[in-house]
């Protein structure tokens, strides 16, 4: 049986604004019709024997990623929750560590499953080959190879490390060499050569062999995340892991920490249309481009435009004369610059967290389980929101120490508790939450409910929520 494991981190600062860190690359759909995340699960359709995945993700972004697996079918072994990222080696040992005490959901078990190891933010676009090189994988991983899939390079790619495979007949090759991210003449010599290909980061080999190379080879790091999944606690649908003995844990790539170390490494190569996705003009390259080499996604109007991204999410953008740059516009934030330097976008959000701009964060509009608010205006002491409720989804039973609240009701039907009270909201009408008063907002009906929502006072954090009940499992997060 083959167990995928989604690894779901990161923040993908390089694709900001339209990535952020408590709404990434991997849950947007930027590709497909589906998320990243939802596209990493589908391309599993059609590999044999395949199990269904274990998914670790960043505890912030647990919501999320419970809500796409569910849109997308899926039903995983486990959801493991980092309370920090600690780079891929310390997340596939502990995967491997569940993927060995996971019952399936037959309710038989393995007790030495083959992991394949999936980033949720990669593009494939020929998935044929995906799984052709996956069933090639999963032969040399049952002898105990650690297998990696090396993307054969069609371009002289700085942005990538490459992998040099050693002499042998294929189509599983041995490992001669590890290459750090080369310069544009010797990534021009790596393509010419036909030995090298480009490091996917994705991984295939048994739980046992995994966990006893993690053991001898980053021993640190395997007696850290032991000594973390024996504390590990359930929590809903999740699985958390503890806050200070993860967190003690070295932060290294299973690339550094075992691959470039083992003798047991083998290379499987991977002609599919891949990529990371690491930049706009990777994203560029992702998605077929019109006559004038422009993407444009969202309201877009050009003129005497080529060579360029441009994305909309909010309203019009309009280009003249534009060559070869990238434009993205949300609502809250406008990124103009041109591709060859999309690489120095991580520095500018580098600065912008510098300043403590919350722009780095979230989105204009923040989604939560029971739907999304979206901060429609702000100023001294008010702020406007507009609350989407799914049907059958509630806010949590809360009050505020420090700010009153008023309900318009645009759309559907809310009801409402306030105090003692429960009570029904048609459309136009509205209702009062003073300071200190325990509320909450249901939506009983079978359509979105919309609401404004203004809220007055001396301080109007998110953090001024105490919650008395609430079906998420939520503290005061």
């Amino acid at each position: 049986m083959l167990i995928p494991v989604i690894l779901s981190g990161g923040s993908g600062t390089r694709l900001w604004p339209l990535s952020r860190e408590l709404y990434p690359k991997q849950l947007l759909p930027l590709v497909g019709k589906g998320t990243m995340l939802q596209e990493t699960l589908a391309r599993l359709s059609g590999v044999e024997n395949v199990a269904e995945p274990i998914v670790v993700c960043n505890e912030s972004h647990r919501f999320l990623v419970a809500e796409q697996l569910r849109e997308a079918g899926a039903k995983p072994q486990a959801i493991i929750l980092e309370p920090t990222g600690r780079n891929t080696a310390p997340a596939i040992a502990i995967a491997a560590m569940a993927a060995v005490t996971q019952p399936y959901p037959s309710g038989s078990k393995t007790d030495d499953p083959v992991l394949l190891i999936l980033p949720a933010d990669h593009v494939i676009h020929n998935v044929a080959a995906f799984q052709a090189a996956v069933a090639i994988g999963v032969t040399a991983a049952e002898e105990g190879k650690l297998v990696t899939f090396g993307v054969v390079p069609d371009r002289p790619e700085t942005g990538y490390g490459y992998i040099k495979r050693g002499e042998g007949a294929g189509p599983v090759y041995p490992i001669a060499q590890f290459v750090e991210k080369p310069d544009r003449a010797t990534a021009q010599r790596y393509i010419e050569s036909k030995a090298y290909f480009w490091n996917s980061g994705m991984f295939m080999f048994r739980a046992s062999v995994v966990l006893e190379e993690l053991r001898a080879l980053a021993p640190d790091i395997y007696q850290a995340c032991a000594q973390a999944f024996t504390a590990i606690t359930r929590d809903l649908d999740f699985t958390r892991l503890p806050a200070k003995e993860f967190g003690e844990c070295p932060s290294n790539s299973f690339d550094y920490a075992v691959m470039e170390k083992t003798s047991r490494a083998v290379v499987v190569p991977l002609d599919a249309q891949w990529s990371d996705v690491g930049s706009w003009s990777a994203l560029h390259e992702a998605i077929p481009a019109d006559e004038n080499g422009n993407v444009t996604i969202g309201d877009v109007l050009t003129s005497d435009t080529r060579g360029c991204y441009l994305q909309a999410t909010s309203r019009l953008l309009a280009t003249v004369g534009l060559r070869d740059h990238v434009v993205v516009e949300t609502k809250d934030a406008v990124l103009v610059a041109p591709k060859e330097r999309v690489q120095d976008v991580k520095d500018l959000v580098a600065k912008l967290k510098e300043q403590g701009r919350y722009e780095t964060l979230v989105h204009r509009e923040v989604f939560r389980p029971w739907g999304s608010y979206d901060r429609i205006d702000a100023g001294e002491r008010f702020i406007v929101n507009r609350l989407t409720i799914k049907p059958g989804a509630s806010i949590s039973l809360q009050m505020h120490h420090h700010r009153a609240e008023h309900w318009i009701v645009v759309a559907g039907t809310a009801r409402v508790t306030r105090g003692d009270e429960t009570f029904l909201l048609e459309e136009n009408q509205s209702t009062f939450i003073p300071l200190g008063v325990k509320h909450r907002i249901e939506n009983p009906g079978k359509i979105p409910l919309h609401i404004i929502e203004v809220q007055s006072g001396a301080y109007l954090g998110e953090d001024d929520i105490v919650r008395f009940d609430d079906g998420c499992g939520r503290r005061n997060d």
